[in-house]
């Protein structure tokens, strides 16, 4: 592993901070309004508007589209000023990406696989922000198994008719295009009749229905496919090829969050120990000096430690092209069992406070974290499949009994 990540990402990384020292506006976190209306299809955890213009001053200053190549409107960097970038958006508290789905994985995914009139047609408005997109793979039959998949497309002319559902499709209320797996022959076998299409969501046959969390909040979806339609040049990859091309797009999360997690869990694990601190025990002590707690929390900082080094191993594996193996099982069973485990320490840190809310179901952030928690076992291929997936293919066990799997870990994956 090397963890020198060179000087022309360190002058990279020195840029975007001063950037961020300048346009970066921190009170924008004040102005986050949770709606819970379940009928809202607003509801959501950010402020959508600075989150826009936050956008566009990124794109603005050339800090969109850092790996793609110029002619498309990238900068024609590397992947580790990449990966700089979003340590420095994270550790500046900055916005999330307006237009995640789009700026990492479907614009990727066309620079792989798109034809030339698809790159020329998508690329532009992805970086500007001008569509937003979101991913429709994972169904309510085909989640870890998502080669089972059932929606369909029929060719009509020069149209793909698409029938189906999708679900667990995070910003579908807010998204211009949908990138979705469909079924174009049900003849083949699972992995071989799967097409890549690009669905405009704005149409009658597509219809949007929030799904409400625990949390209250509901920004992802679940869609409803009744004769929508697409160009039939629309085909990402070539049809049949779909299978091919989403391996592709679920892979290009890896590079960018590598190094990203373990700084976001340690900046989670300070509140909680600054926490401990603060709130008093039964003996009137603060809960940081009960040796059962302060053995928990050394615990959860030896993994997060962990979790760093791991995320430098798998970034090394990742520039230099090597081959994943099982190392993303591994890396979301760790990380996800990890968060779990914490949230729950934090709460019981909280004593009988963790259980207050506030007026019409008003959680706190450390709620909401502990409540998303639970899902992150499930999402993006479960704990029990990413555990086969390492006995099987890591360790060379014997196959589940169970015919036909395709376990897959992907963010719309799987999420229940």
């Amino acid at each position: 592993m090397d963890l020198e990540y060179g000087e022309a990402a360190e002058s990279f990384r020195q840029r975007f901070r001063v950037w961020l020292a300048d346009n970066l506006d921190h009170s924008w976190r004040d102005k986050v309004e949770l709606t819970t209306d379940p009928d809202d299809p607003a509801s959501g955890p950010v402020d959508a508007e600075y989150v826009r213009e936050f956008d566009q001053m990124l794109f603005e200053a050339g800090f969109k589209g850092l790996t793609w190549p110029k002619e498309y409107g990238g900068q024609g960097l590397t992947r580790i000023e990449q990966v700089v970038f979003s340590e420095e958006q994270f550790r500046s508290g900055a916005p999330p990406a307006l237009n995640f789905f789009g700026d990492f994985l479907i614009g990727p995914t066309l620079l792989a696989w798109g034809s030339e009139d698809q790159k020329k047609r998508f690329l532009p408005p992805i970086l500007k922000s001008e569509e937003l997109w979101c991913q429709g793979f994972s169904e309510p039959n085909a989640g870890s198994d998502l080669a089972s998949l059932q929606t369909r497309a029929e060719r009509d002319g020069d149209e793909w008719v698409i029938t189906g559902q999708k679900v667990w499709t995070t910003l579908g209320h807010t998204a211009d295009w949908i990138f979705l797996l469909a079924r174009t022959d049900p003849d083949q076998p699972q992995h071989k009749g799967i097409s890549y299409l690009l669905v405009p969501m704005k149409q009658s046959g597509v219809q949007v229905r929030p799904i409400r969390q625990l949390t209250g909040t509901n920004e992802f979806n679940e869609i409803f496919l009744d004769g929508a339609r697409t160009q039939v040049e629309n085909v990402v990859g070539g049809v049949g090829n779909g299978w091919k091309v989403a391996m592709t797009t679920l892979a290009f999360e890896r590079s960018a969050t590598a190094t990203t997690q373990a700084l976001r869990y340690h900046q989670e694990l300070d509140r909680i120990i600054d926490e401990a601190r603060n709130v008093a025990g039964a003996d009137g002590q603060p809960k940081s000096q009960d040796p059962v707690v302060r053995q928990q929390l050394a615990q959860a900082y030896s993994q997060v430690m962990i979790m760093k080094a791991q995320g430098f191993r798998t970034l090394t594996s990742i520039l230099e092209d090597r081959d994943l193996g099982v190392t993303p099982s591994l890396n979301k069973i760790f990380w996800s069992e990890y968060h779990r485990w914490v949230t729950e320490l934090a709460m019981s840190i909280r004593g009988p406070q963790g259980c207050v809310v506030g007026d019409d179901y008003k959680l706190s952030v450390e709620q909401q974290t502990y409540l998303f928690a639970k899902s992150e076992t499930i999402w993006g291929g479960t704990a029990e499949i990413q555990r086969n997936i390492v006995g099987e293919r890591g360790l060379g066990l014997p196959k589940e009994p169970r015919a036909d799997r395709s376990p897959v870990g992907g963010r719309e994956s799987a999420r229940a």
